[in-house]
């Protein structure tokens, strides 16, 4: 067994990914998103359920080099974005899900702090990038938003994880006619929405290790 410092784990694991998957199956465009998604899970069925919509990865990255904030529905997505990377353009990464006024008016609507945290970022007056990795109700507001114009997100990334409508609100979102990174199925979580942003940020700004 090889011993490898610090500063080599993380790109010797990338090797391993690429060694075992082939770059010939995968598209150039979204390839750092699906390794590095990979990376975070050790699950090569992200291979597989990961889904682009058109031109979503340029989109996305326009939207980041001309300072998107991007809201998450867990302290954890929020936790494991890489702010430096975000703060080039002046990007900034948000989560209600912990405010007073998400929590008083979930209680007082019968409704999910992550829904309600949908409608308080649609008051922010910036382009958007939602990063879900937890909450299906997230994407269901979502869509309501998008539907009475309320909201044109530069990109929704759809991976919350789960059996509750989970499959069915990230279908809504890849016929909501907006730029999506969505992982079909039951699979994602918090973990995958934050490799998701960090792999497109690390794609805007690249980094000297890479």
């Amino acid at each position: 067994m090889r011993h490898y410092k610090p500063n080599e784990i993380e790109k010797r694991s990338f090797e391993i990914i690429t060694e075992e998957i082939g770059d010939a199956r995968l598209d150039g465009r979204i390839a750092p998103i699906v390794k590095r998604v990979i990376h975070t899970t050790a699950d090569f069925e992200y291979l597989d359920n990961l889904c682009f919509s058109e031109q979503a990865v340029e989109k996305a990255l326009e939207a980041i080099r001309l300072g998107t904030d991007i809201v998450t529905d867990t302290n954890m997505a929020l936790s494991g974005i890489n702010k430096a990377a975000l703060s080039k353009a002046g990007g900034k990464a948000f989560c209600f899900m912990a405010d007073d006024d998400v929590a008083r008016i979930a209680a007082e609507q019968g409704a999910t702090r992550a829904s309600v945290s949908m409608e308080k970022a649609a008051g922010l007056d910036k382009p958007l990038i939602f990063a879900i990795g937890n909450a299906p109700t997230a994407l269901i507001k979502l869509d309501e938003l998008i539907r009475s114009r309320r909201i044109e997100p530069a990109l929704i990334i759809g991976v919350p994880v789960g059996f509750v409508n989970v499959v069915e609100s990230k279908e809504l979102i890849m016929k909501s006619g907006v730029p999506f990174i969505v992982a079909r199925g039951r699979k994602g979580g918090s973990n995958v929405a934050a490799a998701i942003v960090n792999a497109l940020l690390y794609m805007a700004y690249p980094r000297e290790d890479q």
